[in-house]
């Protein structure tokens, strides 16, 4: 079955799918993305996705394409088209075809994109084994908060990582702390069971998945620290784990080459991943 997109109001073919070479997404990274997963056909945390995806068009002030409504039918079915049933979607909405020019345009109109495709769930084995990160300068701007389609910074990262033979890079500011993945946001567990992660400010994308744990800790009584971690309190931590749409939550036994904890995946993370595949619907 050959894929089907949805571009500014029309589901095409895949390979005819296109938008305008001025459109200011292509030339300024003017527009907003956000990426759901789909397990069963069900969009997870579809409703969080949403919040945040407006909350990124407020801060740019891009008007929204459509209503939630509306929003949700393209959705659904793009997933429907496409025959997905364990995969993502991703949605891209930017200001709008216009002559090239900063400031902008009067009469742009929102070009709204989605696309869905089959993944294979994250390897068991990255869950049971655990997975590697390095640690790299943090030199993206510096409203980190909006889910904007910039990313070059991040893909730099990611790929200094997979030539280190790691999963991921933690971006690191000019304090020595920890922001968040390439991809990922970023948590440790003291020597004394504390779950830190660093607070959703300007300097991190408020994860979906983020949001998730931190609500399931709530409600199983974790002991939660939500502030900035340096890599050497990283590095000496009890555990680590990362966690994103794609990647769910992963177990980090190894940061920069050195062992976190035993060098095995802790306790703790596994079953905070357990936990967040229930969540999702991966796991009964």
């Amino acid at each position: 079955m050959s894929r089907i997109a949805y571009v500014a109001g029309q589901y095409l073919p895949h390979r005819q799918a296109a938008v305008h070479i001025e459109d200011r997404g292509y030339q300024f990274a003017d527009g907003v993305y956000e990426v759901l997963a789909v397990v069963g056909g069900h969009l997870v945390d579809e409703e969080l996705h949403l919040t945040r995806l407006h909350r990124s068009l407020g801060e740019l002030r891009i008007p929204a394409p459509m209503s939630n409504s509306a929003l949700k039918v393209v959705m659904r079915e793009v997933v429907r088209r496409n025959g997905v049933d364990r995969g993502i979607i991703y949605l891209q909405i930017t200001r709008g075809q216009a002559p090239r020019e900063h400031a902008f345009p009067k009469a742009a109109k929102p070009v709204f994109v989605a696309t869905s495709r089959r993944t294979k769930p994250p390897d068991p084995k990255l869950g049971r084994d655990g997975i590697a990160v390095i640690t790299i300068p943090d030199i993206r701007w510096q409203r980190c908060d909006i889910k904007s389609v910039s990313l070059l910074p991040n893909v730099l990262g990611k790929q200094a990582a997979r030539e280190a033979g790691a999963y991921e890079a933690w971006q690191v500011d000019r304090n020595e702390q920890v922001t968040e993945g390439t991809s990922t946001n970023a948590w440790i567990v003291t020597a004394d069971g504390a779950v830190v992660t660093r607070a959703a400010d300007s300097a991190i994308l408020s994860g979906v998945t983020r949001l998730a744990v931190l609500d399931i800790m709530r409600r199983e009584g974790y002991r939660l620290d939500e502030r900035p971690f340096t890599v050497a309190e990283a590095k000496a931590a009890r555990e680590a784990f990362l966690t994103s749409t794609t990647a769910d939550l992963l177990p980090i036994v190894r940061i920069d080459g050195e062992p976190v904890g035993d060098g095995k995946p802790g306790q703790l993370s596994v079953k905070l991943r357990e936990a967040y595949l229930v969540h999702a619907g991966v796991a009964a």
